[in-house]
């Protein structure tokens, strides 16, 4: 049960950070402060940092990981784009990116209560996903 729960949590890690890489990817060309366009490039150099840990611990476990789901992804390029063509400033990629932060939170959290039987490792790992999430959520309150 513990190796089934680890590595359930390290996909669900690993596709989390999957799709916050790419929605940081989707908006930076767009965005136009430095302190913004700082918050999410940072972020995005933790989320890598990361994605090697989930990577060498899913290697482990002989576990190629997990992509987002199509469908989430698609949406949010979707959403993303639509809003960024109708106002393009960096109050709407707070925004976007914001809400993604905030869902992620909810779902890693979502995904740490199912595993419980998963070791510490991918635990901590999820936790400090969890905590990269909320802090760039709070470092664009002031852009929103």
């Amino acid at each position: 049960m513990i190796e089934q729960d680890t590595v359930k949590l390290l996909r669900e890690c690993d596709a989390g950070i999957k799709m916050g890489v790419s929605s940081i990817d989707e908006v930076l060309e767009y965005v136009k402060s430095e302190r913004l366009k700082k918050y999410l490039c940072d972020c995005k150099t933790e989320h890598n940092k990361l994605n090697t840990e989930v990577q060498e611990a899913l290697d482990r476990f002989g576990d190629e990981g997990k992509n987002p789901n199509p469908i989430a992804k698609g949406m949010s390029w979707m959403k993303t784009n639509l809003k960024l063509s109708m106002h393009e400033s960096d109050h709407t990629i707070a925004d976007l990116i914001t809400d993604g932060c905030n869902m992620g939170v909810k779902s890693l959290n979502r995904y740490l209560n199912q595993y419980k039987a998963a070791d510490e490792n991918s635990k901590d790992i999820a936790k400090r996903l969890i905590n990269l999430e909320e802090k760039l959520a709070v470092d664009l309150r002031d852009f929103l």
